[in-house]
């Protein structure tokens, strides 16, 4: 069956489907990992993007379902130069095609990436719509039609043996790899919605909060930011991603959109304190205005060397820190793993300290 990529600007590719036989709309965005594609697929923070893999030939080595950082897709629709026919690896359960028809997520395969990948880098993050027939009414008509809000999925209580500290996160979309490395860090995790109550959380007497990734616009959750300036007086507190972004701004500085965002998994990030460089997964659409951090209790502690945008944050006397990136990686590098071994460092202090002085 033939299906057509149609941007907001006219510019159409003609491929053909697989996946879902449905139609979808959101932002179309590039990734540029050679792997991990599963779990750029079931990564929250792709909701409702068309994600354009930009390496050649996608879906090798099939799909493991334990592999799932959500229960479910996020993103709207997928897009490929080729779709591997023949996928080989051990553990696959499934081939690409049928994770995404199981997922009722549509894809296209057989367009020019490339060009498509240089087009938005050119022009910026554009809206787009799959469709299995050509467009036969306005774009923004359809485009309202065909989109629509994936719902928000219902979360647990996640504990591990010989636990040592409790930590409540707080979840925008969270990634499954960000529970797991919680729990190594011998964490129970309590998940709750971001539009939980100060009250309730304090009754879950957590040792620390943790912001959670997600999709969309920082600005759009106006609603979380009295929650987390109330919740770093009180506890410890980390943030990725979207986490790191609402934090920013609920301490007073700025957000703005990226021409065409970072979602790949080879980002080099240096550290202001040692100097040291990673190699990073990310994968975001905003980022953190470094100049409106002046007038506030933030301060820079990471930036992204190829755009020097920020990339990480520590309050100037609150025992919170936060990154753009993602340090559980999955996939990508894990350079950045001591992240949640240095926010269980800021938990340890703080209950250290209150203990002393009970």
């Amino acid at each position: 069956m033939k299906s057509y990529l149609i941007l907001e600007d006219g510019l159409t590719f003609a491929g053909d489907a697989f996946g879902a036989q449905i139609a979808a709309a959101g932002e179309v965005v590039f990734n540029t990992g050679m792997t991990g594609y599963q779990e750029a697929i079931t990564d929250p923070s792709y909701t409702n993007q068309l994600i354009t893999f930009t390496y050649p030939l996608i879906g090798n080595y099939g799909v493991e379902l334990s592999h799932n950082q959500a229960p479910t897709a996020g993103c709207a629709a997928v897009i490929v130069r080729q779709l591997a026919e023949l996928p080989n690896h051990y553990a696959q359960q499934m081939n690409l095609d049928e994770f995404l028809q199981q997922q009722n997520v549509p894809g296209i395969q057989g367009i020019d990436t490339r060009q498509l990948t240089k087009h938005i880098r050119q022009h910026g993050t554009l809206k787009a719509i799959l469709i299995t027939a050509p467009l036969v009414i306005p774009f923004t008509d359809a485009y309202a039609a065909i989109q629509q809000k994936k719902a928000p999925l219902e979360r647990a209580t996640f504990t591990t043996p010989h636990a040592q500290q409790h930590v409540v996160l707080i979840d925008f979309g969270t990634k499954k790899a960000i529970i797991d490395q919680l729990l190594a860090q011998h964490c129970n995790v309590d998940v709750v919605p971001y539009t939980t109550s100060l009250a309730a959380i304090n009754e879950l007497q957590p040792d620390g909060i943790f912001l959670s990734n997600g999709p969309d616009d920082p600005a759009d959750y106006q609603i979380a930011l009295p929650l987390i300036q109330a919740l770093q007086v009180k506890y410890p507190l980390a943030g990725i991603c979207l986490g790191h972004q609402l934090l920013a701004l609920a301490n007073g500085a700025h957000t703005y959109k990226l021409q065409y965002g970072h979602r790949g998994l080879n980002h080099p990030v240096k550290d202001v304190a040692t100097g040291k460089t990673i190699l990073t997964s990310q994968n975001h659409g905003y980022a953190v205005a470094a100049d409106s951090l002046a007038n506030t209790p933030l301060q820079l502690t990471a930036f992204e060397l190829n755009d020097h945008s920020v990339e990480g944050l520590r309050h100037e006397s609150l025992p919170v820190i936060s990154v753009q990136y993602h340090p559980e990686a999955n996939p990508g590098p894990t350079d950045a793993l001591g992240f949640f071994k240095e926010f269980c460092e800021l938990m340890a202090v703080n209950k250290a300290k209150n203990s002393s002085v009970a």
